[in-house]
């Protein structure tokens, strides 16, 4: 099955182009962006060596339901989806910190918390806490937004402050959001049979306003439990059932990579590659509660390029 991995556009009125871990951002003039959801896939800041079919289709769906699905909180950059795997949208300034929200102790923090650490990003965690275990309410743990191959790095609140990153004004309107659109996405999941563990948000400035950027509620940016079972892996001290990319970070771990220096990406088989695709897949099921179609992968660059095209002209 064909993968998108790398693209070369020239569109009319491109004035920049960035080149993310998986996505390609086309700037056009007139304050608008062409976002191209790669198959690529990163794991610990590093990108990986094989292109996953689907992925892109995927978390470009994903994203634009659930940007249509929370414009009643904050405006979005969204535009339109001229393509399964490209979203035209509003040109925004970044914000350069990424706002994580977590509902539950796992992952990262998880393995933090394990070997001692009792606060994160400023925020004092209790003694006793268990793996998967569900805080009293979600806590919102920033990061910097790192460039490929650094990784990023946990800021508090009054860090992202005193380095201007944002007003005080500004930051309170991104954790207003921030927990708003994790309510919205729990709620959502929940009608599904899942639990949306933890995720982040990219916020930007468009005319002095605040925009939501970026993906939303997807796979690579969130973390999924089944509901279903939950409570009694959790007492039994289980792992959980899930849908996010933490089995690709699982897998790659044991087998001897975590992105440090000196480490081997281990082989990506064809049997590896269709069982994260297929992972994708279930999470787009699961996530939307629609079948997946899967679009003719066959000539995948070209049929971007006559959509998109199409699309500036009208």
């Amino acid at each position: 099955m064909a993968t998108l991995t790398k693209t070369t556009y020239q569109f009319p009125g491109q004035i920049g182009v960035y080149n993310g871990k998986v996505r390609d951002v086309y700037s056009i003039e007139g304050d608008k962006l062409i976002m191209v959801a790669s198959d690529r896939i990163s794991a610990f800041d590093v990108i990986l060596p094989k292109g996953i079919p689907f992925k892109g289709q995927v978390l470009n769906q994903i994203a634009a339901k659930f940007l249509d699905a929370t414009t009643d909180i904050c405006p979005n950059w969204k535009l339109a989806t001229p393509d399964p795997m490209v979203t035209v949208g509003i040109t925004c300034k970044g914000f350069p910190v990424e706002m994580i929200v977590r509902g539950y102790l796992c992952g990262s923090a998880w393995r933090a918390y394990k070997n001692g650490v009792r606060e994160i990003c400023g925020i004092k965690l209790p003694d006793g806490m268990r793996e998967n275990e569900k805080f009293p309410e979600p806590i919102v743990t920033p990061t910097t937004k790192a460039e490929i191959g650094e990784h990023d790095a946990e800021i508090s609140k009054e860090e992202i402050l005193a380095q201007g990153f944002a007003t005080p004004e500004e930051y309170a309107l991104l954790e207003k959001y921030t927990l708003q659109l994790f309510k919205r996405g729990t709620e959502i999941a929940a009608q599904r049979g899942l639990i949306l563990v933890d995720t982040k948000y990219e916020f930007g400035l468009h005319d002095g306003k605040i925009y939501l950027m970026d993906e939303i509620h997807t796979p690579d940016s969130s973390r999924y439990f089944y509901s279903d079972g939950y409570q009694e892996r959790f007492e039994k001290g289980e792992p959980q059932r899930q849908l996010s990319k933490e089995f690709v970070r699982e897998w790659l771990m044991d087998n001897g990579f975590q992105g440090k220096e000196g480490q081997q990406v281990p082989e990506m088989t064809d049997e590896i590659v269709k069982s994260i695709s297929d992972r994708y897949i279930e999470l787009y099921e699961h996530i939307t509660g629609e079948k997946f179609v899967a679009e003719d992968s066959d000539k995948l660059e070209e049929r971007i390029e006559r959509n998109v095209l199409q699309f500036l002209q009208q």
